[in-house]
């Protein structure tokens, strides 16, 4: 098997890890203003997004420092692409300059 199979599936696994990890902060962040007890939505939310993504990246290691390398730019590109799709619409708006009269 080539080099580049094993490193392009932990990427792929990394930027699964990542949808998961960034898309469960969102959902709970979401969630946030209409739940009565909110810290222990955020701590178990956290605890259980993390353990999970650690997981993950353990199995997708495989004792290969290469492969982690590569899960992990997965990982990160998932949370730039997140960003990027979920950010509020005024966000992409440029501000103008207040016009002086």
């Amino acid at each position: 098997m080539s080099l580049f199979l094993p490193l392009a599936l932990a990427a792929v696994a990394g930027m699964g890890l990542g949808l998961f990890y960034f898309g469960g902060l969102w959902l709970t962040i979401r969630q946030m203003p209409t739940c009565r007890r909110p810290t222990p939505l955020l701590v178990v939310s956290f605890l259980g997004r993390t353990a999970v993504v650690l997981a993950g990246f353990y199995v997708v290691m495989g004792g290969r420092w290469e492969r982690i390398l590569a899960c992990l730019v997965g990982f990160m590109l998932a949370r730039f692409l997140l960003v990027y799709h979920l950010r509020p619409e005024r966000a992409l708006e440029v501000p103008r300059a207040k016009e002086e009269a």
